[in-house]
């Protein structure tokens, strides 16, 4: 059987103006995962990347322990099917329908890094509307369109493995909870409850023989904890 490993980014910059750039902490959390991988003697056959600026970064900061150790390693390959959904986007389509019950809505998310649960309990709302399908508009991508974005991804991926391969795919947590979603059948709603403990960093292995795919193990982060670095777990 084939190994898929999918791997979130590290910390990215949550409260900054720019959110896709990896944080001090999240650069040492890839460095650390590539060290983890180096020791363990795993062989990446393959690596893949969403376009994602953190997700590259993650992957090129991992990818260079392994070879600072001696491994071989693919070139990254691109593929913006394993890029995450557009949480901004998400949350100014849906936001104004709901801020006749949550009135100081708009105020916390703007300021989401002063207002860390604040802004968690009110995002994780926002994102139960968006996978309802009650609230589609044309101009949002919705749950379902994210769903085919991320399984066209899989299955590129799939048709173009080797039996044996180990892949690497460097991604985000929505698009691990729409994998989650599709190969386990869990429900939306109890995907997204998984994806809220999602580390950075983390990996979540499939197992594959031709396109069937079953989960074998779900965000692993024994890399950082062997570092008994509290502030090296993190979740956005």
């Amino acid at each position: 059987m084939g190994s898929i490993y999918l791997i979130r980014h590290g910390q990215a910059s949550f409260g900054a103006d720019d959110y896709d750039v990896l944080s001090p902490i999240g650069i040492r959390q890839a460095e650390v995962l590539g060290e983890h991988l180096a020791q363990l003697g795993i062989r990446i056959d393959r690596s893949v990347s969403g376009d994602l600026r953190r997700q590259q970064h993650t992957a090129n900061s991992a990818l260079q322990q392994l070879e600072q150790a001696g491994i071989a390693t693919p070139s990254l390959e691109i593929d913006s099917a394993f890029n995450e959904f557009d949480a901004d986007a998400v949350i100014r389509s849906l936001l104004p329908d709901m801020l006749g019950e949550e009135p100081e809505a708009l105020h916390i998310l703007r300021n989401g890094a002063q207002n860390r649960a604040e802004f968690q309990r009110l995002f994780a709302k926002l994102i139960g509307r968006w996978i309802s399908g009650e609230h589609d508009m044309p101009d949002l991508q919705s749950w379902q369109g994210f769903v085919e974005q991320v399984q066209g991804g899989l299955t590129r991926l799939l048709e173009q493995a080797d039996s044996k391969q180990n892949i690497a795919v460097f991604t985000s947590g929505g698009t691990i909870t729409a994998l989650l979603h599709l190969i386990t059948g869990i429900a939306p709603a109890q995907a997204f409850e998984l994806n809220w403990q999602i580390v950075n960093t983390s990996l979540s292995c499939l197992k594959f023989r031709g396109s069937q795919v079953s989960l074998a193990s779900f965000n692993s982060h024994v890399h950082l904890q062997l570092l008994k670095a509290p502030e090296l777990i993190t979740y956005r």
